[in-house]
Formats: C-alpha cells, structure tokens, sequence
C-alpha cells in the first residue's frame, strides 16, 4: 500500500462510537476498525525521532549513531541509511550517547553524549539530509559540555548545557559553530545558584518565533526572548518553583523532590501559534517509611499539562491530561510516566513509556478528548510520538521505542485516526496504591512542625545530569559532570 492507497483507504472509513474511556478525558469517536500499527522497523538503540517537512523520511538518534527511515509507504518503513560510530577517526572518538536529533531544514543536527561519558566527543555533528538515503556530515562542533537535548530553527542550535553550575542554554550558529549567547535561571535571580544543579538541570528546549521554551525541572519551564541570544529577555515562567524552598531541602528531601511530583518537567512544545504550551513531566515514587513500621509510595506518574501562554507573564493552566495507572509506579517498576509529544492542528501526540501512544483532540485545551491509545508493554516503551503527514486529511503519525528487556527498539507508524486497541493488554498487575499520591499522609516530627524524612530516602550524586529524566546511573555515576569537564579540559590543554 503506497501514501495515496492508504490515504484513500482512511478517508474513505466511517466513523463510529467508541466505549473507550481514561481517566480525564471523555469518550470518542472512534474508526470502526481497531486501532494498531501500520508497520514497524527495528532501529538498534532508537531514542528520539524526528520527520521531514514532507512527512515522508523519520531521523532517528539511535544512541551509537542515527538512522534515516523512508516511511512513505507506511505499512512498509524501509531503512534508507543508518550511521554507526561517527567520528570513529577521531583520538577520542566515536561519538556516542546520542539520544537526540533535530531538523533545521535540510540539516540534521545530532547531539550528544546525552550524559558525560569520559574520554568521549561531546558536541554537535551537523548532517547534510538533502538526499536522505546519503547524509554528509559536513562539520562537528565541540562543546564542553554533555548535551541531552537540543532544538534547530532559523541556522541556529539551541542546547542544553548541564555543565555541573549554572546549568545554561546555549546557543550557537549552525554554519560556524560560534557561541551567539547562552541563559541561565541563575543570571534572572543568583539565589538559585543556592540550588543544586540536578534540581535545575536544563532538560529539554522548544523554539517559537525565536521564544525558547526552556524545562528546568524541578525549577520550572521559562519563556525566553532569544531574538538576540547574546542578550536574552525573561517574558514569563510557569511553575517556577521556589528558590528558597529548594535551596533549603535536606539530601533526603531533594532526593524525594528530583523524583516525585510537582516539579519534574521533562518536556515541553508549542502548538502551531505558540499559544498553547504542553509541559511534560516525568516523576515516579518512592517508598517510604512511616513511624508505625509501614511504608507508602509517595508520588508516582505525572502527565501533559495543557497551558494557555497567550500572555507570557501570566501564562494560564488549562488542563492536564493524567498518564495512564502503573502497577508499579517506582523508577525500578512499569514507567507510564509522561514523555516526549507533539501537536499538529488541535491533535496531541503523546508518549508514555511502557503506557504505549496516545492521540487527543486539544481543540478545547480545558477539556482534552482521547481518540486514540495503544500499548504494548511487554515489547514497547515509547520515548517520542510525532506527526508525519502534514498536509492531508487523514495520515500517519510515528513513535520511537527504546524496547523492553528483549524485545528490539524500534519506530512504529501508525494511523492518524481514532479508534480503538483490539484486546488491549494489562500493564501489569492491579496497582496497589492509587497511581497519583503526591504527598506523603504528614507524621509530625517531635516539634510538631516538620514532616519527619523517611529513613529508607537515601541521597545519591547531585552532579547535573543525576536526575531521573538523564538515566540514573549513566555516566554521571561513573563520573560527575564537574569531573568529567576538568578531564577534558587538561586532555585537551
């Protein structure tokens, strides 16, 4: 089945009611055939996607590499070209730990070490993809920094720099590499300095008309007038948190505050006018123990928060669209937590892990509808999902997926239509506590003032990139970003 068989086929299907129903959300209108995959492709170590203008070709950072995939027959995605180890040549080379990939046009921008990775490149490859099945790497800018995730737009590359202290956004010129200017939370208010930087890591990055949406974490999401970088201007932050209140948490209590909502935001993206604002955020929960001997999970899955940024300064929350329910919402357990997503005209594309893929109509951000969910959690754990077809009635969207235990990564396609998942499977057993306890039930302390931190909390490394959304343990275990900067400077000295 070629794009216009299958565009054909699609449009052409009545449309009938759906029983499926989520927590949040009302029911939908449904396809009255079932909701699945079109076609499937296993791409080693795939982490983010990203589609061509056409919608016809994905770029996926696949950790050790990328690789290029021709969707335009969608049932069938054919691996057009697949580059492993880049810049292999080089003494300190390959570049790896390369989870994210972004398009400026014709150019492919792949970034990485994701976390620091001693001895290791760290820096921005720039591809040529004018002829996706041959992509020329024309240059590679070096940073002293790991980079997670990054945004292309306008010539310009906008990266996330955890260096270990201000933890900024920089911004550099594509063509040359040149450093254009850079933001740091820490220059709006020096208190936050006071913070640990893996509570204010710089995780993720979005673009609009030269405003960067910039996810800080447990420090909030910051709008930033970037039309001149080298003299950035603050418009307006939602959930900013409190510096004071941060900077002033025991180890036990930033533990807790890294992995457990509020806070945590992990992802964000515009609609098309850069109105409405998706934030996405990651959290899990944490076992602790009470007074009496027992434990409870504290915390657990968040979702897509939906606000109205209309007015930067006083950007208004709409809604908020729940993850689905884990049997096991621990960082060890069944992760259905939010993660990466898109918008394309009033749709919402969504991604939740081992929680599979969602679709939503977001026409009315206050009351956000599913139309669309499906899971596979013995074999799939979604990292992205992203429109593809942007110029038809009904088309494809695609999702990447890390896998699970044994079962290969992979980039799916699927209908963009409503409908229902045939026999949908479990994502484990019963949940044995309600999926969203964000507080723990108060035990007073002696004083009768503070809540008492649980003994089974313990700190780990609060180097920048040791929080949860940068893969505990990565890297950053083996060695903190501080250390990992200093190496490479007296390597290169």
């Amino acid at each position: 089945m070629d794009r216009r068989q299958f565009l054909r086929t699609v449009g052409a299907s009545a449309l009938a009611v759906s029983t499926a129903a989520v927590v949040g959300s009302r029911p939908a209108t449904a396809h009255p055939g079932p909701f699945e995959p079109l076609g499937r492709i296993d791409i080693d170590g795939a982490k983010e996607a990203v589609v061509s203008a056409d919608g016809e070709t994905v770029f996926v950072a696949a950790t050790s590499g990328y690789a290029v995939v021709d969707i335009s027959a969608p049932d069938r995605p054919e691996l057009l070209a697949e580059r492993r180890d880049p810049l292999s040549d080089r003494e300190d080379g390959p570049f790896r730990g390369l989870y994210d990939a972004k398009l400026d046009g014709d150019t492919l921008l792949v970034v990485g070490p994701a976390n620091p990775i001693p001895g290791a490149p760290a820096g921005v490859l720039v591809v040529d993809v004018s002829d996706p099945a041959n992509p020329d790497e024309i240059a590679f800018h070096e940073t002293g920094f790991p980079i997670h995730n990054c945004f292309a737009a306008d010539g310009r590359a906008y990266l996330t720099a955890n260096d270990g202290d201000r933890n900024p956004l920089v911004v550099l010129d594509i063509d040359s590499g040149d450093e254009l200017g850079r933001w740091s939370v820490v220059d709006v208010d020096d208190r936050w300095a006071d913070v640990p930087p893996s509570m204010r890591s710089v995780h993720d990055v979005w673009v609009h008309d030269r405003v960067a949406h910039v996810a800080l974490w447990d420090a909030g999401t910051w709008l930033v007038d970037l039309s001149d970088p080298a003299s950035p201007s603050v418009l307006g932050a939602v959930s900013p948190g409190d510096s004071e209140e941060l900077a002033a948490l025991t180890p036990r209590g930033r533990n807790r505050e890294r992995r457990t909502p509020p806070g945590n935001h992990h992802y964000v993206a515009t609609d098309d006018a850069g109105d409405l604002l998706g934030v996405g955020v990651e959290s899990w929960a944490i076992e602790v123990d009470r007074d009496d001997g027992t434990t409870e999970l504290v915390g657990g899955p968040s979702g897509v928060e939906l606000w109205d940024v209309t007015d930067p300064a006083n950007p208004e929350r709409r809604s908020t669209i729940e993850p689905p329910a884990s049997p096991d919402p621990t960082l060890g357990g069944v992760w259905t937590t939010a993660h990466n997503f898109d918008f394309r005209d009033d749709r919402l594309y969504t991604s939740w892990y081992r929680g599979g893929v969602k679709r939503h109509d977001v026409s009315d951000p206050t009351d956000p509808v599913e139309l669309a969910w499906w899971r596979d959690p013995e074999r799939a754990s979604f990292w992205t999902a992203q429109y593809a077809y942007p110029f038809a009635d009904e088309g494809v969207f695609v999702a990447s997926s890390r896998g699970v235990d044994d079962a290969s990564p992979a980039l799916y396609t699927f209908p963009d239509h409503a409908g229902d998942q045939r026999d949908p499977p479990t994502l484990g057993a019963e949940p044995t506590t309600e999926p969203l306890v964000n507080t723990p039930t108060p035990t007073p302390s002696p004083s009768g003032n503070e809540t008492a931190a649980p003994a089974s909390e313990t700190e780990s490394s609060t180097s920048a990139t040791d929080a949860p959304g940068f893969g505990l343990g990565v890297g950053a275990a083996a060695l903190g970003v501080a250390g990992w900067l200093v190496r490479r400077h007296e390597r290169r000295d």
